[in-house]
Formats: structure tokens, sequence, C-alpha cells
């Protein structure tokens, strides 16, 4: 049985390189489209299945050729997708992803059948063997806190992705183990918008030190932050540690969280300190900016290893500050 339980979105993404992103109103040539396979629970799932965990997945495709692709792809990816489901009412959920010249991402998703994905698909069975949960926001807020309560209840760890940012209740909050947003993320949580009567938005270490704190004082347990290019931040009651980012030439930025993800929930089984177990995750998300496209750029584990062994003595040696 699996290790580690996936629930959540499977998409297709329709991707397409531009010079920069276009002005409202504005055409821009861009390259060929591209179909790769995607959505965050898939990506996650992925994920931590190439860097050698036993992985399983809950979700909904529709019962279109981007369903039947895309269950394949879970499986040739060694995940087990037999409680990935078709839905004969909605069509396969879509991204559709437009990388510009510097590997940003600008993103546009059509939920489709993952709107659909329910409470009653989560069975209690479903934990009997598992021993971490990993949940993003693609799917309804309530079948993620329905999964969050029934893992609880099963002692399995929970990892929460708020992605895409949206307002969670607060018993979703104290309920996972680890909460991993990004800056956009963590500034729409914490109340930190872009509205002029909100305050500033996350936009360096010390704003998401702040930002991450007011999350733990309404019952998050573990707050990990990534900041991209400022690397991550692991905010808890013990205080706070940054950890230095790795530098790479960055491709694509697409699923680079998911990536970081995937490698923290494999560190965390291993038995690593959050410390090193962020640093891991780290050294993921970094190869996977330096990929083209979602699950494409995910490492495997042999790739993680090599990386780290040439560069993660100096990081640790940078990042290794007490918290504060």
């Amino acid at each position: 049985m699996a290790d580690i339980l996936v629930i959540g979105s499977i998409n297709a993404d329709l991707v397409v390189r531009v010079p920069r992103f276009p002005a409202p109103g504005e055409t821009l040539q861009g390259s060929d489209l591209v179909t790769i396979p995607g959505g965050k629970g898939a990506n996650q799932a992925v994920a931590a299945a190439r860097l050698g965990a036993d992985v399983a997945m809950i979700g909904r495709v529709g019962a279109d050729s981007f369903g039947a692709s895309l269950i394949e792809n879970l499986k040739q990816n060694h995940v087990d997708a037999t409680r990935v489901t078709y839905d004969a009412s909605a069509a396969t959920g879509t991204a559709i992803i437009a990388v510009d010249s510097h590997g940003q991402n600008s993103i546009v998703l059509s939920p489709g059948a993952n709107a659909n994905v329910k409470p009653a698909d989560v069975e209690p069975a479903s934990f009997s063997d598992a021993k971490l949960l990993l949940l993003q926001l693609e799917i309804p807020t309530e079948t993620v806190l329905h999964a969050a309560r029934l893992a609880k209840q099963n002692g399995l760890r929970v990892l929460l992705n708020p992605a895409p940012a949206k307002e969670i209740p607060d018993e979703l909050i104290t309920l996972a183990d680890f909460i991993l947003p990004n800056e956009t993320e963590l500034s729409l949580l914490a109340g930190r918008t872009l509205a002029p009567s909100a305050g500033q938005p996350v936009s360096d270490v010390k704003s998401a030190e702040t930002a991450a704190r007011s999350l733990v004082t309404r019952g998050a347990q573990n707050v990990i932050v990534t900041l991209g290019a400022n690397g991550a931040l692991i905010v808890n009651k013990d205080g706070a540690r940054h950890i230095l980012p790795f530098k790479v030439n960055v491709v694509d930025t697409t699923a680079a969280g998911d990536a970081f993800i995937g490698g923290l929930a494999i560190a965390l089984l291993d038995g690593q300190s959050l410390e090193d177990a962020v640093q891991y995750a780290s050294a993921c998300g970094a190869l996977a900016v330096t990929k083209f496209g979602a699950q494409p750029s995910l490492p495997a584990a042999d790739e993680v290893s090599k990386f780290m062994s040439l560069r993660a003595g100096a990081q640790r040696r940078r990042s290794n500050l007490p918290f504060r």
C-alpha cells in the first residue's frame, strides 16, 4: 500500500512560450502549443513517486481523451491511480499556461472534473496504510477539509498546499501539520493583500515571517513558505529559520512548488529533521525550474542526490542559522 496519499487535481496543461506576458487587448506571437500532464495534485504525486515513494492518488478526470492519457501517465510514473475516477458529467481539468522569456508563468485554470471531487470520493479505507496526506485547493474546500479530518483520525500527517490562493477555514489550518504557501497564497491567508486597507503584500523574508506568524497564532503548527529566488522560510512556535536558495538557471517555474512539496514529503517520511527536509525540498524545486513543463521537470532521486552532493555542503553552511 502507498505511504503517501494525494487527494487533488489532475489537469492537462496547455503550454505556450511567449517573449513577455501580453497587455490587455494585445496579441502576441507565441511558440507551438504543447500539452503536458499537470494539476497540482498529480504533479505532487508524480514528484514524490519519482523520488522513490509509494504513492496513491484520489481524484477525477473527464471521460475524454485527456482523462485517459492522464490516468495512463500516472500509472507510468508508478502512482497508484485505481481511485482516480472518470466523471461523465465534466471535461478533464485544463490549465492554460504562458511562460515568458524569464521562465515565469501565468496560468488560467479550468477546473472541469476536479470541481466534482466530493467528500464521498474519500473513503476512510484509503487512509489505512498511508503515513502522509498531500492536499491542495484545486478541488472543493469541503472535500479537502473532510480528507484532513479523516487523516488526523487515522494518524496521518497532513501537508496542505493552499493553492490556488483562497480563504480557508481555521479548522483546516489547525488540522494541517505543515502549511506550504508561496508569497501570494500567504498574503491572502494572512489578510495582507494588495488592497490599501489590508496592509502590504508578502514580498520578502521579513514580511513572510510576519505573515506566517499570524497563521501560527491561528493554530498552524508549521508554516513553510516558498519564496522563489529568496529560498524558503520555516515558521513555527519555536521561531523562524530562513533556508537560502540554490542558484540555478531558470527555464520555467511551473511545478517548482510541487517538486518542493514532493521532496519535503519523502524527506519527512525518511525521518529527516524539518530543516534538512526543507533543504532537500529546495533542491528538488531548484532542479525543476531548470526544465520546461510541469511533470517533465520533476526530478528523480538520483538527480537530487547528485545535485546536493555537489552543492548542499556550502548551502548548509550558509543557511545553518538558529531559530530566532
